[in-house]
């Protein structure tokens, strides 16, 4: 069982141009998207957040129950789900605004256990940064950490929502002795100004840093470097596709046997080219088609 712990939300999607162009409802949230993601791979799944009780929670939970995600560790709540607003370039690249003020997944409180035969559990985006949910989900994060569990970190930074740079910058840091697998976009690491190395030395077994059609590199503590292209498709928008890099990163780990830090650093070149070339199969696929819909496993055979 792999689980996924974090937000859920409404993407809103405009479908055309200028400030006033209609909206359509996405459901999206990286941490919910890593777990659609999960499950469509073939890989049993649990989701693990706080989703509001109104009609768009309804929906976000209906997603995941046909997906296969096992919804025991969901707790509900009766304020609105959190919306965000969605702008996508020319080049397909998504920039997102919050409405996050008294929604549900902002109160997310520590469970006192997670589903039986939990092998790995994936952080990361909006849960780690809005109070008072995102100590819960740190506090989680270190005991899972402290029990032995592979964990999976993506900041996927949101600027926007982050009011003291320097504190989140600190507190990602601290963060990092918890960390087996850290995975984060070229802008995210530029954001957080540190470098694979450094973060390699405090703590994770591996950083994947994604470039999005220009690939996929992993670093490892015993100075390996791995790079695969990204594979070439006709861009619909890139809304998901970390997050399927994710789920596509522990999938297959998992299926390789390798959801511990000694397992990662045994792969070697030619397990972490066959893991990356993977993902950004995966990833290719999610960015062919609008919002985030995660390939299946059929669709990345091979």
């Amino acid at each position: 069982m792999i689980v996924v712990a974090g937000e859920a939300l409404i993407d809103l999607v405009p479908q055309g141009t200028g400030a006033l162009a209609a909206l359509r409802p996405a459901l999206g949230g990286g941490p919910y998207n890593t777990a659609v993601a999960l499950g469509r791979l073939g890989s049993p799944t649990a989701f693990c957040s706080r989703v509001s009780y109104d009609a768009f929670g309804e929906a976000l939970l209906d997603r995941l129950r046909e997906t296969g995600v096992d919804l025991a560790p969901v707790q509900r709540g009766s304020e609105p789900t959190t919306l965000a607003v969605a702008s996508v370039d020319a080049e397909g690249s998504a920039a997102y605004s919050f409405y996050v003020e008294g929604t549900a997944d902002r109160l997310f409180s520590v469970p006192a256990s997670l589903p039986s035969g939990t092998r790995a559990v994936s952080f990361g985006t909006c849960s780690l940064v809005l109070e008072p949910g995102a100590s819960a989900y740190e506090e989680l994060l270190r005991r899972t950490a402290a029990r032995g569990v592979f964990t999976a970190l993506d900041p996927n930074v949101r600027a926007g929502l982050i009011a003291d740079p320097d504190a989140y910058r600190a507190r990602f840091e601290s963060w990092l002795p918890s960390v087996t697998l850290l995975k984060l976009s070229a802008e995210d690491a530029e954001w957080l100004g540190g470098t694979p190395r450094q973060w390699l030395a405090a703590g994770p077994a591996a950083v994947v840093v994604t470039r999005g059609g220009a690939g996929l590199t992993a670093y490892t503590r015993d100075g390996g470097e791995y790079t695969v292209p990204g594979e070439r498709v006709d861009v619909v928008d890139t809304i998901g596709a970390g997050d399927t890099v994710n789920a596509a990163l522990l999938h297959g780990l998992a299926q390789r046997e390798a959801l511990s830090a000694s397992a990662v650093a045994a792969l070697g070149a030619e397990g972490w080219r066959g893991l990356l070339g993977f993902a950004a199969r995966a990833a290719a696929v999610t960015c062919s088609r609008a919002g985030a819909e995660p390939p299946y496993a059929h669709e990345v055979a091979g």
